[in-house]
């Protein structure tokens, strides 16, 4: 008499789990719980790429961070943003998000500003590649509130360096 015997889909995927032998999931297949998420990036910024601090197009690169809580205001101070070879930004001021309210995080230096919605990383070297790369975006207690993987060849259709994520 032959035994046969059954493993239901979620007791194997906590099987191998615990045993480490589950591939990571794409960056875009899980959601996070968090107010804020990542709405689009411009990874390239219009025209040649110069990283002049005087003179540059640093600060026409932005990530587009929203507040889709209905109800909270959230500040993004200790929220960290990388990119997949580790550059980090991280938050260090107040800088406060109404429900349904935006920031652009752009590079360059310049002045930060809740009534413009902006905050400069104060940096003029680019954070994004003009290809492809991965955007990390974490709360201040280090879990993630959101990423996504972008390549301009499958994300950027009508090629303009701007790519939408969340509405």
């Amino acid at each position: 008499m032959r035994v046969r015997h059954t493993l239901t889909t979620a007791a194997a995927t906590a099987v191998l789990t615990a045993l480490g032998l589950v591939a990571a999931l794409p960056a875009q297949a899980a959601e996070y719980s968090s107010a804020l998420k990542i709405k689009g990036v411009r990874y390239d910024a219009p025209g040649r790429d110069s990283n002049k601090c005087s003179g540059g197009n640093t600060r026409n690169e932005y990530l587009t961070i929203k507040n889709y809580s209905k109800k909270s205001t959230v500040n993004l101070k200790g929220y960290k943003v990388r990119d997949a070879v580790g550059n980090t930004f991280t938050f260090r001021n107040s800088h406060t998000l109404q429900p349904g309210d935006y920031v652009h995080l752009r590079g360059g230096r310049g002045t930060d500003s809740d009534g413009k919605n902006v905050v400069y990383r104060q940096n003029c070297n680019f954070i994004w590649n003009n290809d492809k790369d991965t955007i990390y975006f974490y709360k201040p207690g280090g879990a993630r509130a959101d990423v996504h993987a972008y390549t301009k060849k499958a994300n950027d259709k009508d090629g303009n360096g701007y790519i939408t994520y969340h509405g």
